[in-house]
């Protein structure tokens, strides 16, 4: 086994063991505290970033890789096409699922575009170290570790997206509340999960070739925060309601499989711009 396949492995399994630690820390302590504010949580968030890092500085992978600075002026396009890329599927997607039917505005009809732009902001805002713990570890370190061990993109990004995947399952098993879980899977949980494996592949992919086009996490953090910010209240706060099982489809909302099936195809442009620039250079 080679340094770079050990330190992967050491990484992949503080990210799928972590929130399990977590869980159980909280237990053993008999914490009191919400789930999302108590030690256990921050175990969960916080421990595949921290053990990325930990093996750069000590184990031998380096920063050379690390994505940590900007990248400007040359980048700016990555930063551009971070902020409109969730906005432009959702104006798609949304669209479509009104004309079918899959999807009401009642709720924004009811509190109007002001709320929605504070919900948006709020959690703008609340998501930040959250999304910069994820993008340390998803894109700062498992995404750059994996090309190093020459490993093709596509199961790059299909790698990262399994252990991101397995990190979210603590979270919605023990950490989320439960009425936020209800909101987020009226369809019940199995069929929640395996959408959200669905869609993660192409989210990674999109995530990953951000990242490999632009040699810098940030524009990818900036997506994160974007999607996160501008797609979570339209559930859990109700600014849109679903008619019919068709919305798990055409929502606007990022865990629809029309959204994933958007954000990949806008991966896949990325991934073949890159590779004829590869193959360009080569």
């Amino acid at each position: 086994m080679t340094k770079t396949t050990r330190n992967i492995l050491i990484v992949s399994a503080c990210a799928v063991g972590g929130g399990w630690l977590g869980a159980w820390l909280n237990a053993a302590s008999s914490s009191t505290l919400p789930p999302l504010q108590s030690l256990g949580a921050l175990v969960w968030l916080a421990l595949p970033a921290l053990a990325g890092l930990l093996l750069r500085l000590l184990g031998g992978d380096g920063w050379q890789d690390a994505g940590l600075g900007l990248n400007l002026p040359g980048g700016w396009r990555w930063y551009l096409a971070a902020l409109w890329i969730y906005p432009l599927g959702a104006a798609l997607a949304g669209g479509l699922a009104l004309a079918l039917q899959a999807i009401n505005l009642a709720g924004f009809a009811a509190q109007g575009l002001q709320a929605y732009l504070a919900a948006a902001g709020a959690l703008f805002g609340a998501s930040l170290v959250k999304n910069l713990f994820e993008e340390l570890a998803w894109r700062g370190y498992l995404t750059p570790r994996l090309a190093a061990a020459n490993v093709h993109p596509l199961a790059n990004h299909a790698a990262v997206a399994l252990v991101w995947w397995a990190w979210h399952l603590p979270y919605y098993a023990y950490f989320l509340g439960r009425a936020d879980l209800q909101a987020a899977a009226p369809y019940g949980a199995p069929l929640f999960l395996g959408l959200a494996l669905v869609n993660l592949l192409p989210t990674a992919l999109l995530f990953g070739e951000l990242r490999l086009n632009s040699r810098s996490i940030w524009p990818g953090f900036l997506l994160h925060q974007v999607i996160n910010a501008l797609s979570m209240p339209l559930v859990l706060n109700g600014f849109i309601t679903s008619r019919s099982w068709t919305s798990l489809i055409f929502s606007p909302s990022n865990d629809s499989l029309l959204m994933g099936l958007l954000l990949g195809l806008a991966g896949w442009w990325m991934y073949r711009r890159r590779t004829a620039q590869l193959q360009q250079e080569g």
